[in-house]
């Protein structure tokens, strides 16, 4: 099949609506599988002190994240994927969270750990991490989501994988301190309006962020769903930036300079625009917009039961608030169904969404889209690059299409 198909060629006929059994009806002599009893259930399995720290049954082994070897010349500055085709609900594990690095992951002991503030504040400071521990702290759900997220796909369909084309995200909860008090205990200066984080690690990455938002929702976290942080997700401290694109996500964190003007103002701009089509830019584009994708079925996850009733999920966030409603389509938006949204709606957090129907057999053109609580609606690939043409990297929200043939077997197409 073609990456670029016709909607209306694709599917010559609706989707058959109505009841389905799901159940498989036993034989005369119904199925040994559960008549019977297993080898497993006759034998003693593990003690509790087999496993101190917990690890997913040998049947999971293939829940991994991946990295694609040819995107960057060496792993050490590199990204994997987090496999949300195999995951559900909206949290996260540790275990697959996807791993940007520019110089490798930095492994050493906390207790060498140390955070300085400095420049435009009224006392430089710099503390311990059991000085640290001694800070209010705070428990909150948030996405990280790298800007080049789906950026392949700004040129046509590219990756034959949900993971690999939507895969540089997670969703934890965080543990910190707000940033707000580390820079009361400093005190900024009026002076003071932007902030540079700096981390530890080799390739010592930093980035400005506005005082407005350092004042606002950011965390220095050091733990993630309950744990200490993982050492490839900055272990011992990080900082944490709400709804804003990865990279200011500073790992390792050990430095925050008060200052009057964006560092990367000098130093990196291209870090902080998106090309226009026109050959513009657009400057200080931090937030991540809108966004959604199903993530089964999806190339990794086609429909393997054959006709009847199916289950269709998928996650949506936004860098500005919660995701009220999604849209599914599954004629390539000829027409458009109201997703069912389940679990909990937090802010700046994934959001996950099931559609439940009876699939007849006919080929599908899957497409989700979201709207968030500010009343954006997540545009088509094709809006986009009508404003910021094709040659761009970083943030694409465009709608993913899925088609799905009568086999089940899922690819990555656009359609016209």
């Amino acid at each position: 099949m073609s990456n670029k198909t016709s909607r209306r060629n694709f599917l010559k006929a609706g989707v058959a609506a109505g009841a389905g059994l799901v159940a498989t009806r036993a034989g005369a002599e119904g199925d040994p599988k559960i008549t019977s009893v297993q080898k497993w259930a006759q034998e003693l399995g593990d003690g509790v002190d087999h496993l101190p720290y917990g690890a997913p049954s040998r049947f999971e082994a293939d829940t991994v994240r991946r990295n694609v070897p040819w995107l960057t010349a060496d792993p050490i500055s590199a990204i994997n994927f987090t496999p949300i085709h195999q995951l559900d609900g909206i949290i996260t594990p540790n275990g697959v969270c996807f791993e940007r690095h520019h110089g490798g992951v930095a492994r050493y002991d906390p207790a060498d750990h140390r955070l300085m503030i400095n420049g435009l504040v009224d006392q430089e400071l710099i503390f311990t991490m059991a000085d640290l521990m001694r800070f209010p702290r705070e428990n909150h759900v948030y996405f990280l989501e790298c800007s080049a997220n789906t950026g392949m796909e700004w040129r046509g369909p590219q990756m034959d994988g949900v993971q690999y084309t939507h895969g540089m995200i997670h969703n934890v909860m965080y543990t910190g301190i707000p940033l707000r008090l580390l820079l009361k205990e400093a005190g900024v200066k009026t002076s003071g309006k932007w902030l540079l984080a700096e981390g530890a690690d080799s390739s010592g990455l930093t980035r400005s962020i506005p005082m407005e938002k350092a004042l606002d929702d950011c965390l220095v976290a050091f733990k993630m769903n309950g744990e200490a942080l993982r050492p490839e997700n900055g272990y011992p401290l990080r900082l944490v930036v709400p709804g804003w694109e990865g990279v200011s996500w500073i790992k390792w964190l050990r430095r925050l300079e008060v200052g009057d003007k964006p560092w990367h103002q000098r130093e990196e701009t291209s870090k902080y625009t998106d090309l226009m089509a026109d050959g513009t830019s657009r400057r200080f584009t931090w937030e991540m917009d809108a966004k959604s994708v199903i993530t089964s079925p999806s190339p990794q996850m086609p429909i393997t039961h054959g006709p009847g009733q199916t289950v269709i999920t998928g996650l949506a966030w936004s860098g500005h608030g919660t995701i009220p409603q999604v849209d599914i389509t599954l004629d390539g938006g000829i027409n458009w169904h109201k997703a069912r949204m389940d679990g909990p709606s937090l802010d700046k957090s994934l959001h996950r969404f099931y559609y439940d129907f009876v699939w007849d057999g006919k080929p599908l053109l899957l497409q989700s889209r979201a709207h968030d609580s500010t009343g954006y609606i997540q545009p088509t690939k094709d809006a986009l690059r009508d404003l910021r043409g094709a040659s761009s990297t970083y943030h694409n929200n465009g709608i993913q299409t899925w088609a799905v043939n009568a086999e089940g077997i899922t690819d990555n197409v656009e359609i016209s």
